[in-house]
């Protein structure tokens, strides 16, 4: 997570350098062109996953049925120190929150965090 973190805000701090004039193909081969913050904000966005879509069906408790569905469960989301590549099931220590705990500064853009 403080790599993929550290990805997200260097390259909005490379957006504020170049502007909306620098484009890249994003993802390559794609034919799509985006600036540098558009780049940064998909990555975050992807970052971010893990905490569930519209369903509010979270990756993150993967085959565990009772945290998907119980409401005294559902809207507890640990942070895990690693997740599965494949699933997004959270792996690893969960009460080490220190690397994960930068996804707050994802989610609160324009309140301290980055800027996307």
């Amino acid at each position: 997570m403080p790599l993929n973190y550290l990805l997200v805000e260097s390259l909005e701090k490379f957006h504020k350098y170049y502007g909306n004039d620098f484009t890249v193909e994003c993802p390559t081969g794609s034919g799509r062109f985006l600036t540098l913050r558009e780049i940064a904000a998909e990555l975050a966005r992807r970052l971010t996953r893990f905490l569930g879509d519209d369903s509010m069906c979270r990756p993150v408790f993967n085959g565990e049925e009772k945290m998907q569905t119980d409401p005294h469960f559902r809207d507890y989301v640990l942070f895990y120190e690693y997740f599965h590549g494949d699933n997004g099931r959270g792996v690893g220590a969960s009460h080490q929150t220190g690397w994960t705990g930068l996804i707050a500064n994802l989610l609160k853009p324009n309140q301290g965090g980055l800027q996307l």
